[in-house]
């Protein structure tokens, strides 16, 4: 029999098996250009046997995964489109080889297969999916700035037709197993355990495949009209434009291959495909978007993370909006948390958001009702202590006050046991002075969550001097194992994010005052790719939280940091933002922007100027790499990975850039500073002065990803 190190072969009953994820130590089975090969000798010899076998069924050793893909390092090291099309012209044939095999073919799916493993099973004959739950079938790859390169474009519209798979290749959107089944996409679905054991039968005996109705034949033989599908793609164009602006060109790259391969042969239709990728393949956007690829998969890397006891039951103190959300993220991981408060209403408000997150899963059919119901009579809610003996995990989300912190955590303390862990959710108060309230304060540290906890993914955890090794690598498991992505920082005023938040909006506020309108200036941030300006983002934050975080910014920042009045301004005239319905903006009870707050002309009284975009996107974003420097010579981090993780999935900064620090080095940090130094002339001296560390690096020719 045939011997391979990388995949499986062997021939039972007739039917050939071969098989992914020999030997894999990675939780991801992937392709690399050692298995494909591999898989391209073994095609080749099944190709050979055709007249002695009745059929190929590919399938994965692997529980849960069938094949994730192409392992992105491959595609990160393309250096040209030259070198991506000659990767093509070694893989195409491998799938085509399949594709035209004349015995049944099928793809047994357990689990994931994602990217290359899809495009694997559509040129099988028949998919056949498991009923395992984590079973999801996708082509992720416009996420990394790139199209599917093995057939994807080709194969999955005539396998699902033109609108399904616009949308499925267009999204990276993953399809669950028996949505699968209900969009043709899979031809039957097959208990997980036995598949095996079943698959032979339903590959060459069975009856599988969706049956279309009248209406769907007819739909389906309308959109294979010119006129149909012309529609079809100028609605998808105008979408994908409403919802990328135009600063990802891999969605309308994939739109022109799709329809030009329409009416074409498999070979002509591939090589468009091929043309496509290569080209996308060696575009910034794609490079930066799968640098964020490796910087996430990073961060969520913990190496005896198997050894780390998992926390069984967590406990929230303050039953608020951000107490409610983090209770939800307990009982969404079957943590039956604890939510304590003083005041029943209290109690009652914090239930309530839980409730709104589950409900939204709810809807979108996420979750049945009965999980809904099991959830939220997990969460147990109470107005004393007693409960917290049994905790693992304790998040304090009170009122962000220093003395009422330690207070509380002064009290839990003779609660809990010993080995039970205590975090602070505040978002700028600093945790080296909370921990003083503590006996134990090397099992303290700050677990600073961004709202909403349900659509935030970033966490930040925050250290200080007596913080222990184990309290720090116990938080990072439980933030991975709850699907959210950490980072570790050092304590210091704002912590990262805010920090660097924090001059990007103040300086919105002098910009307003000085004249420049609410619609230029969040319509500079969003041109420059954030998803909302800053007005916008002031009004979700709370003008009250502005106003306290930029008094403590100052305080521990000095004079560069001197807030500007205008969020003063907008509190003493209660226009808190979305909280209370109305900021720069007015909101319904929902939460949803209905215009424009009228009441805002009368703060703003200054002259109106007009200033180029240029100009004020530089104006808000410079401050940002400025305060990063600052950031690096405090020790707070020392990675620009760290603080590019937490800009992109704590505020939004344009992933197409890669990343505030790796803009900045693509920017360069000679011309920075230069822009920094002109600022500092223009406007001010004290907002705008280069921090020494900056000066130090471009004087050593250094850039942040050489830190």
């Amino acid at each position: 029999m045939s011997s391979y190190q990388h995949i499986s072969f062997e021939v039972s009953q007739d039917i050939v098996w071969i098989g992914f994820g020999v030997n894999e130590k990675k939780s991801m089975t992937t392709l690399n250009r050692d298995s494909l090969m591999e898989l391209k000798a073994a095609v080749e010899e099944v190709a050979k046997m055709q007249n002695k076998v009745k059929g190929l069924i590919f399938f994965s050793h692997k529980p849960g995964v069938f094949l994730a893909g192409m392992d992105i390092s491959v595609i990160n090291g393309l250096k040209s489109e030259a070198e991506a099309l000659r990767a093509l012209d070694e893989t195409h044939p491998i799938f085509n080889g399949i594709e035209d095999l004349k015995i049944p073919t099928a793809a047994l799916v357990d689990g994931v297969c994602l990217g290359g493993g899809l495009e694997l099973s559509l040129s099988c004959k028949k998919i056949f999916v498991s009923d395992n739950t984590k079973t999801a079938l996708g082509l992720p790859e416009v996420m990394l700035g790139v199209l599917p390169g093995f057939g994807g474009t080709y194969r999955l519209p005539r396998k699902v037709g033109l609108t399904s798979a616009l949308d499925m290749v267009l999204t990276g959107r993953q399809v669950k197993n028996k949505a699968a089944i209900k969009m043709g996409l899979a031809d039957a679905l097959l208990p997980s355990e036995r598949m095996r054991e079943l698959a032979p039968e339903y590959l060459l005996n069975r009856k599988t495949g969706k049956k279309k109705t009248f209406k769907e034949e007819f739909q389906s033989a309308a959109m294979e009209s010119f006129l149909s599908r012309k529609i079809i793609f100028q609605k998808a164009r105008e979408k994908v434009m409403e919802t990328s602006k135009g600063f990802y060109p891999a969605p309308l790259k994939i739109l022109e291959v799709i329809e030009g391969a329409f009416g074409k042969n498999r070979a002509d239709a591939l090589a468009l495909e091929q043309q496509g990728f290569a080209e996308l393949s060696q575009s910034i956007q794609s490079k930066n978007l799968q640098h964020i690829f490796f910087l996430t998969d990073q961060s969520k890397k913990l190496d005896n993370k198997d050894k780390i006891p998992s926390v069984r039951r967590g406990g929230v103190l303050g039953a608020g909006v951000m107490g409610g959300g983090i209770a939800w993220l307990f009982a969404q991981n079957n943590q039956a948390p604890i939510m304590k408060d003083l005041t029943p209403a209290a109690l009652e408000l914090g239930l309530k958001q839980a409730s709104q997150n589950f409900s939204s899963a709810l809807k979108r059919r996420k979750m049945s009702e009965d999980e809904f119901n099991r959830k939220m009579r997990s969460i147990e809610p109470t107005l004393n202590f007693e409960a917290f003996k049994s905790v693992e995990l304790v998040v304090e989300a009170v009122v962000e006050n220093m003395e009422i912190k330690k207070k509380v955590f002064s009290e839990v303390e003779g609660y809990v046991k010993k080995d039970c862990l205590l975090t602070s959710n505040s978002s700028s108060l600093s945790i080296q002075e909370m921990s003083k309230a503590l006996v134990d304060s090397s099992r303290f540290a700050g677990l600073h969550f961004f709202n909403p906890v349900n659509k935030m993914p970033l966490v930040e955890i925050i250290t200080h001097d007596k913080c222990s090794k184990e309290t720090v690598e116990a938080l990072l498991k439980w933030v991975i194992d709850s699907k959210k992505t950490p980072i570790v920082v050092k304590d210091g005023p704002g912590f990262l994010v805010n920090r660097i938040l924090a001059p990007y909006l103040n300086e919105a506020g002098f910009l307003l005052e000085s004249g420049v309108s609410v619609d230029d200036l969040d319509g500079a941030a969003l041109n420059f790719g954030m998803p909302m300006g800053p007005c916008r983002l002031m009004d979700e934050i709370g003008i009250d939280v502005c106003v306290k975080v930029g008094k403590i910014m100052h305080d521990g920042l000095g004079e560069r940091a001197v807030p500007s009045t205008l969020a003063q301004k907008l509190y003493d005239a209660k226009l808190l933002g979305k909280k209370n319905g109305k900021g720069f903006y007015l909101y319904d009870e929902k939460g949803k922007v209905t215009g424009k707050n009228p009441e805002i002309s009368k703060i703003l009284t200054v002259k109106k100027v007009q200033k180029e975009e240029s100009v004020l996107q530089m104006r808000l974003f410079l401050p940002m790499v400025n305060e990063a420097a600052y950031i690096f010579a405090d020790k707070i981090v020392d990675k620009a990975d760290t603080v590019d993780i937490g800009m992109i999935y704590g505020t939004g900064f344009p992933p197409f850039k890669g990343g505030l620090l790796r803009w900045a080095d693509q920017e360069g940090l000679d011309q920075i500073a230069t822009r920094l130094g002109t600022f500092a002339k223009e406007v001010n001296k004290d907002r705008y002065q280069i921090a020494p560390f900056l000066s130090m690096m471009i004087a050593d020719k250094k850039k942040f990803y050489d830190l």
